[in-house]
């Protein structure tokens, strides 16, 4: 009898977590050729804008943190467990970082499960690279404060290790950054993760990076609302 509630309770144990994501409100492909869809991944609100060039789109978000009441409340590296070629286009926003490495490759991998064969995923993550440069060039301490935001002063130490403050108010680790990314290393690590055209995007935030991946090559219609310039 012993052994049988065991493995009741394994049982339990290895399913419950990939039934809830599956019971989430993941959508369907849209019928309609007219509707594109975006899923925001480590979205937290609606509230906070994305880009310009998504106005019009069905905007879906997903996060791990129930408190944030995203559409889809999911482990981002469980997305392979959802519906395939449902989405137009990912955008990931800071969220990368708090994934160690092995398990970036796992949430680009169910990036690309996701999205439709022609879609793309825009991703942005801080600049290591721009960050060491700072700091040594202007002789700063991992406390010092590198620039303010919404959400008050940010230091070197939050910007490589992730936000302190939240960390400790939340007691969740899922906050913590867990890998990093330079120039150099985001697009091999998109590429290695099965995108076949990557492209880093023009800086805007000057700690920040910014990199487009396709799943085939771009489309007229990517190329003119991302601003890409024609390859040679």
């Amino acid at each position: 009898m012993l052994i049988d509630i065991l493995k009741d309770l394994l049982s339990r144990k290895a399913t419950s977590a990939p039934e809830r994501n599956r019971a989430a409100s993941f959508p369907a492909a849209s019928r309609d050729p007219g509707v594109r869809q975006v899923l925001n991944v480590g979205a937290n609100s609606k509230l906070i804008p994305i880009p310009e060039y998504f106005d019009g789109w069905k905007h879906l978000t997903l996060d791990i943190d129930p408190r944030t009441g995203a559409d889809v409340i999911c482990d981002a590296r469980e997305l392979a467990a959802f519906p395939a070629a449902v989405f137009d286009a990912v955008y990931c926003s800071h969220n990368l970082e708090h994934f160690y490495r092995h398990d970036a490759y796992k949430v680009l991998q169910g990036f690309r499960h996701v999205l439709k064969p022609d879609g793309f995923a825009e991703i942005r993550v801080p600049d290591i690279d721009a960050v060491m440069r700072h700091v040594l060039a202007n002789h700063m301490d991992l406390e010092d404060v590198l620039y303010q935001s919404p959400a008050g002063p940010i230091t070197v130490h939050d910007v490589i290790y992730g936000f302190g403050e939240e960390i400790e108010r939340s007691g969740q680790d899922y906050f913590a950054h867990k890998t990093g990314f330079t120039p150099g290393s985001l697009p091999a690590v998109l590429k290695n993760s099965g995108f076949a055209v990557v492209r880093l995007a023009p800086q805007v935030n000057v700690f920040e990076l910014r990199a487009f991946a396709f799943k085939a090559a771009i489309t007229p219609f990517q190329q003119q609302i991302l601003g890409l310039a024609r390859e040679p």
